[in-house]
């Protein structure tokens, strides 16, 4: 999944719309415990790695050697949990959508060529296949403005979150793909997700300016449209 796009522009401390899709636009979820697996990944990759502990539990001579192996996968895991912030997130059955904070110029690519490789690999072992899940590289493209930021939250969450109604809570789980904005109304708390980047800019005291209010007003696809390589709604 890593590789060169004519939209890439690397910088530190910076947020990017990252996204990709099947080739072919084939199914890269077909049940529940791939969205698990997929979202086991990225809470490995963002949550801090406890290097000291998992070194004890493999010195224990109490551990087995099954046990050891797997302490040591662990060990040599990629962590990004010092480069990467996952601020909002949607997969969908053929695509998924993040909406990421670096603090390194380097780290997206990292994370992404890491993330990929790892759950294709898992995917191909499941389904016995070979070759490449998903439809070339990677997409990721620079948000340069709050507006943008704000807009690029709201269209990630609406992408999983179909039917919408106001005022209120604006959605419905059974409805839903799996997405972060139950981290945004406070219907679950992950560590590794990280809604406060975009909360700081909403009410939580005034329905009128709040998070859901906005989710459920209209998408300004000018905002969109910039952040996007294709139509934003044949991805």
């Amino acid at each position: 999944m890593s590789g060169g796009n004519a939209q890439k522009v690397y910088a530190d401390e910076s947020y990017y719309h990252i996204y990709n899709r099947g080739v072919e636009k084939r199914t890269i979820f077909l049940d529940e415990q791939d969205y698990g697996v997929f979202l086991g990944y990225l809470k490995q990759y963002l949550l801090p790695k406890d290097d000291v502990g998992l070194r004890i539990l493999l010195s224990d001579p109490k551990t087995s050697s099954r046990e050891k192996d797997n302490l040591l996968k662990l060990i040599r895991l990629n962590n990004f949990n010092s480069e990467i912030k996952l601020v909002a997130y949607c997969l969908m059955t053929n695509h998924f959508h993040f909406l990421i904070y670096q603090n390194h110029g380097n780290s997206v690519d990292r994370f992404m060529n890491s993330l990929g490789t790892r759950y294709t690999q898992y995917f191909n072992k499941k389904y016995r296949r070979v070759g490449a899940l998903c439809q070339g590289v990677y997409k990721a493209i620079m948000v340069n403005s709050d507006a943008q930021l704000l807009e690029l939250s709201r269209y990630i969450h609406k992408q999983a979150l179909p039917i919408l109604r106001t005022p209120g809570l604006a959605w419905e789980r059974r409805d839903s793909q799996p997405c972060s904005y139950p981290e945004y109304v406070g219907q679950r708390k992950s560590e590794w997700v990280h809604p406060e980047e975009i909360l700081k800019f909403f009410s939580r005291t005034n329905p009128k300016l709040s998070y859901e209010s906005f989710v459920a007003q209209t998408d300004d696809l000018s905002l969109i449209g910039k952040l996007i390589v294709e139509d934003p709604y044949e991805i």
